[in-house]
């Protein structure tokens, strides 16, 4: 018998449908919020992330993708785009989960990660969209690669970056940048939770991931703007980073 799972989001978005397609549809848009994902552009495309399938491309107002794998998981990740006045939009976001083999005791798990992330990942997508639509970026991705059921491992990352028990969201805080002889920056709270922590620079967005919640490793992705980046340069300085936090 099958077991299902949904998540079903809407935002309004400080864009217009043209932007917030490009930034959900395509390769290059979702780097500055998601994680690299290329898109071939029709229906029956490519999709790189987890071998997906474009199933629908109706620019700029309707995409979803479909990933299929042998053990009978399926998921389908829709995005509906329409505009509202100012030359803004609304987006009704989903994913439809279907297993049809066994479902095992990770299956929970799974899907509260998927919930929270959606969550996480749309906020980020008004956050890039508000301040740095169009812009060239990089991302950088770091990982530890023992996983973790400690809360306390995050609370020490939490600590590294300068958060207090009580900093909230729209707090300022400056972030040492490892790698940069002397480097900081003022950034911005952006989100803060138990299982995530996003912070707004200048020219960047940095994203912290709490493995521990599903005892899975602390990673982190950031999206970085500023046109003189290195790539390899700031994967090894951030990693050298995770790796002693």
């Amino acid at each position: 018998m099958a077991r299902e799972f949904e998540v079903r989001r809407e935002q309004d978005l400080p864009a217009t449908p043209e932007q917030v397609w490009h930034a959900v549809a395509t390769g290059t848009g979702n780097l500055g919020w998601l994680y690299p994902m290329e898109v071939e552009p029709h229906v029956g495309g490519k999709v790189t992330r987890a071998d997906g399938t474009v199933v629908v491309w109706e620019p700029p107002h309707h995409f979803a993708v479909r990933v299929a794998l042998d053990d009978g998981f399926s998921n389908t990740l829709t995005y509906r785009i329409e505009p509202l006045d100012g030359g803004t939009s609304h987006l009704r976001m989903g994913i439809h989960w279907v297993h049809t083999g066994v479902v095992d005791d990770t299956w929970d798990t799974k899907a509260d990660a998927a919930e929270k992330h959606v969550d996480f990942y749309q906020h980020a997508l008004a956050e890039y969209l508000r301040h740095f639509a169009g812009r060239p970026v990089v991302y950088v991705k770091a990982g530890r690669g023992e996983r973790t059921d400690d809360p306390a491992d995050f609370a020490a990352l939490r600590r590294r970056l300068g958060l207090a028990d009580d900093t909230t969201v729209g707090d300022r805080l400056s972030l040492d940048l490892p790698g940069v002889d002397g480097g900081s920056e003022e950034v911005v709270v952006d989100w803060l939770s138990p299982d995530f922590v996003g912070l707004r620079g200048p020219d960047a967005l940095y994203r912290f991931f709490n493995g521990s919640t599903w005892n899975w490793p602390i990673w982190l992705g950031h999206h970085l703007f500023a046109e003189d980046t290195d790539e390899q340069q700031a994967t090894k300085a951030w990693s050298a980073w995770l790796t002693c936090a």
